[in-house]
């Protein structure tokens, strides 16, 4: 069946664009209604009403573009904030002195707190401090003097512009949020689904080829072999390797639309989980007994553990055979994190580890002791002619701090 994207719209931000387009409808009949009672005052009435024509005009015609953050650009906030800034300017050109000082209200009147708000719901509350500081700077232009009833209003549609756009950024967070946790809702109920499907099918076949094949004997026991390490493999991915992918909120203005997007890597200073390094090591002939909780371990660390535990992992199938079981357990202690090897192999005669080192094959000393030296670490082997071989892997996880200590001695 072809995968299938999802897309969930949680929107709580797109009301608030359609009770700005009607905001903006209103309050443009309200300042045109003000001007029309008041017409005969004005100093220079010809100057309102080509104002007020291109002030409904605008309004009308931008209707769409404040029905969603998508459509309502910046370069169109940049517009319709001049146009409101430019009605409070040719306020004392148009109206008369006296009602000017008097407190009379500006052409574009409680139409400019629109402009405003389409900033907050737009961009947040950075945004709307912007607009409305602009906006505050131009009335006081225009009544010359900080009177009281300028400063009131100023302050009103500064505090309620800054909160709107605080809210805002608040309920896109939740919604992305909100995304995030039904996606991995939805995955896990997936994962459940496959899990069962491949335990009635896929892993009941892989153990009966194993079963078959041990029964059998030859080629057919390498089969089973290959079939069993594929089934714990499978087993192990099906139980935990099914991660959902992250997801974001695509499109502001239709509330958290969900898209996938790719996992982004750990910070390279960030600890790293030993037991995701040492997972792939499982397998029919390995197993991996570790804590229930993350093993963590600076990245270097991290990788050079696991090198040396896969070193020891070939030198047991080089040296004890392929069918030879080994057994990995991760210890976590306070100060540092053992990595125990054990096979059950023949073990190494006494001496022939001096002897390899002596003829040039450095693998135990270098691609194990070395590694954990490097680190701070140590890393022992001890073996039993008869009754395999064991190697203890010890890292302190302040690996950091102990190779300064190094450098300074």
């Amino acid at each position: 069946m072809a995968k299938r994207e999802r897309v969930m719209r949680m929107s709580v931000e797109q009301p608030l664009w359609r009770a700005l387009s009607a905001y903006r409808v209103l309050t443009m009949l309200y300042a045109v209604g003000l001007f029309a009672t008041a017409f005969e005052e004005f100093a220079r009435p010809w100057i309102a009403v080509a104002y007020f024509a291109v002030l409904c005009g605008w309004t009308l015609a931008t209707l769409p573009r404040v029905a969603n953050a998508a459509r309502c650009t910046r370069h169109f906030l940049a517009a319709d904030l001049t146009i409101a800034l430019t009605g409070i300017l040719l306020t004392p050109v148009a109206d008369a002195h006296e009602r000017v000082q008097s407190g009379g209200p500006t052409l574009p009147s409680i139409w400019t707190a629109g402009a405003v708000l389409a900033f907050a719901i737009k961009g947040g509350w950075r945004w709307a401090a912007l607009a409305s500081g602009l906006v505050a700077v131009a009335n006081l232009v225009e009544r010359g003097s900080p009177a009281r009833d300028t400063v009131h209003n100023v302050i009103l549609v500064c505090i309620a512009s800054v909160a709107i756009g605080y809210v805002v950024e608040v309920a896109r967070a939740s919604e992305r949020t909100l995304a995030r946790a039904l996606e991995i809702e939805a995955a896990t109920r997936e994962r459940e689904r496959l899990a069962r499907d491949i335990h009635d099918s896929v892993l009941q076949v892989l153990a009966m080829v194993q079963r078959r094949g041990a029964v059998i004997g030859g080629e057919a026991a390498e089969l089973g072999r290959m079939a069993g390490e594929q089934e714990v493999a499978l087993r192990t991915l099906v139980s935990g390797g099914l991660v959902p992918v992250s997801r974001v909120s695509e499109d502001a203005a239709e509330g958290a639309v969900v898209r996938a997007v790719d996992e982004e890597e750990p910070e390279p200073g960030g600890p790293v989980d030993l037991r995701a390094l040492l997972a792939p090591y499982a397998g029919a002939l390995v197993s991996l007994a570790e804590p229930g909780a993350p093993v963590p371990l600076p990245p270097v660390a991290a990788r050079e553990v696991a090198a040396a535990v896969g070193a020891a992992l070939d030198n047991v199938r080089r040296h004890a055979g392929r069918d030879a079981r080994a057994w990995i357990l991760v210890e976590d202690e306070p100060d540092e994190v053992i990595v125990t090897v054990r096979d059950d192999g023949p073990g190494i005669p006494e001496g022939r580890l001096d002897q390899a080192e002596g003829e040039g094959r450095l693998g135990v000393a270098l691609s194990i002791r070395g590694r954990l030296r490097d680190l701070g670490g140590s890393a022992e082997l001890i073996s039993v002619p008869g009754q395999g071989t064991e190697v203890e892997l010890k890292v302190p996880k302040d690996v950091t701090s102990t190779r300064g200590k190094a450098e300074q001695r």
